[in-house]
C-alpha cells in the first residue's frame, strides 16, 4: 500500500487519493467503496487507451457487471460539449443508472470531460479519476473542478463535482513524453511558490532526481503536492477565496495557451504566467530581485521557459486575452501576485499598464 491523503468537503472526509505504483490495488480499493456487480464506464482518450485500458479493464471486469469504454480522440480541441454529448449518448445506450460509475483513465482533459458528465448525467453520477499525467496527478484530478471549452473559451462550461476516489499509479509517468512531463512540473513548483517555501526548496535540492523521476523521490513530491492542493481546496471547495491562489500564473498562461492555439503546452504557458506574475510582484515590491531570480532558476531547472520566443502575437494581444479569462469579477482581473516565495495573495487593482509589464517581461531576451 502506498501514500494515502484523505480529502474533506464541507466538514467531512469525502475521498482519498492514494498514490500506488501499479494499478493492482484498485479493483479492491472500489470494492470497499462498495462498488461490486454495478455498470461502469472507462472514459480515456486515445493516447491513453493504448497503454491502459485493456489492463484496467482486466482489473474491474470481476468487479462489476458490466465494463464498457468510451474511447475519444486526444487532445485539448475535443474537451467540448459535443465530445460530452457522445458520452451522454453511450451511457444511454448501456442503459446507466445512478448507481453505475464513471472512471476517468488519462490526464486533465480526460478528468475534466469526464468529471462534468458525471456532473450532469441524470443530475449526477460517481466518478474516479485515474490520472495518468502530472499535471492531473498534482493538480486537476484533485478538488472536483470539472469542465469543458466552449468556442474559444477554456472550462467556460463546468461544475464542482468530488470524485469517490483518486487513485494515482506513479509509474505510468514513465511513459510521458519529457515535454509533457516538465508540463506538469508547472503546477508542482507553483504549489511551492503560492504556499509553502520549504517545499519550493525540496524541489530545488532534489530537481535532477525528480527530472530523472527516481520513485522514491517522485513519490515524495507527489505526496507533498497533494497535500498542499488538498489544505487549499478544503478552505475553499468553491474557489470563493483562497483557492483562487491556485490560480497564480494562469492569467497570463491562458492567454499565451489560446493564442497558441493549444500548440504550448498547459504547463508551459503557466510556467510563463509564474514568470510574468513574479516580475510584476517585483515591480509592485513585494519579492526580492534575488527570489525573481531564484523563481526563474526553478522553472528552468525543470525544463520549463520563462521567456516567450518567436510568439506570433503582441504583448497587446496576450493583454486583450487575459481580459476573456473566467476568473473577471465585476470587470477586473482577479490577479495572484507572490508577497515572497511561498506567500501569495489576490489583488483586483492591477492596471493594465502593470500587466503589460509582466507580459513585455517575458517577451524580452
Amino acid at each position: 500500500m502506498g501514500k494515502t491523503i484523505t480529502v474533506s468537503y464541507e466538514g467531512k472526509p469525502h475521498y482519498n487519493i492514494e498514490i500506488h505504483k501499479d494499478f493492482s490495488l484498485l479493483a479492491d480499493s472500489l470494492e470497499k467503496l462498495g462498488y461490486s456487480r454495478n455498470k461502469v464506464c472507462i472514459v480515456t482518450d486515445s493516447n491513453v487507451g493504448q497503454l491502459y485500458l485493456e489492463e484496467v479493464k482486466a482489473l474491474l471486469e470481476p468487479l462489476f457487471a458490466s465494463c464498457t469504454s468510451f474511447v475519444f480522440e486526444a487532445g485539448e480541441a475535443n474537451k467540448n460539449t459535443d465530445t460530452a454529448g457522445k458520452i451522454y449518448e453511450h451511457l444511454i445506450t448501456h442503459k446507466f443508472d445512478r448507481k453505475d460509475l464513471l472512471i476517468a483513465l488519462g490526464g486533465g482533459v480526460v478528468g475534466d470531460l469526464t468529471g462534468f458528465a458525471a456532473a450532469t448525467y441524470l443530475r449526477g453520477i460517481d466518478f474516479v479519476q485515474l490520472p495518468t499525467t502530472l499535471l492531473a496527478q498534482t493538480d486537476s484530478s484533485i478538488g472536483g473542478k470539472t469542465g469543458v471549452d466552449f468556442m474559444q473559451y477554456k472550462n467556460m462550461v463546468g461544475a464542482f463535482y468530488m470524485p469517490k476516489l483518486v487513485y494515482m499509479n506513479i509509474m505510468v509517468l514513465k511513459t510521458l513524453p519529457a515535454r509533457q512531463f516538465s508540463s506538469g512540473m508547472a503546477e508542482v513548483v507553483k504549489h511551492g511558490f503560492i504556499k509553502d517555501a520549504s517545499y519550493t526548496q525540496f524541489i530545488r535540492e532534489n530537481s535532477t532526481a525528480i527530472m530523472e523521476q527516481q520513485p522514491q523521490v517522485l513519490e515524495e513530491m507527489i505526496f507533498q503536492s497533494c497535500q498542499i492542493k488538498r489544505e487549499v481546496v478544503e478552505h475553499d471547495p468553491r474557489e470563493q477565496g483562497e483557492r483562487a491562489l491556485l490560480n497564480f500564473g494562469h492569467t497570463i498562461g491562458h492567454a499565451i495557451e489560446k493564442l497558441s492555439d493549444f500548440t504550448l503546452y498547459h504547463g508551459e504557458c503557466v510556467a510563463l504566467g509564474m514568470a510574468g506574475a513574479a516580475y510584476i510582484s517585483r515591480q509592485t515590491g513585494d519579492i526580492s530581485e534575488s527570489q525573481l531570480k531564484e523563481l526563474a532558476y526553478i522553472l528552468e531547472s525543470c525544463s520549463l521557459p520563462t521567456k516567450l520566443r518567436q510568439f506570433p502575437c503582441t504583448s497587446e494581444e496576450i493583454l486583450a486575452a487575459t481580459k476573456l479569462d473566467k476568473k473577471m469579477e465585476s470587470g477586473k482581473i482577479k490577479f495572484i501576485l507572490l508577497h515572497t516565495l511561498g506567500e501569495a495573495y489576490i489583488t483586483k487593482n492591477l492596471t493594465d499598464t502593470e500587466i503589460l509589464s509582466g507580459i513585455e517581461h517575458i517577451m524580452k531576451g
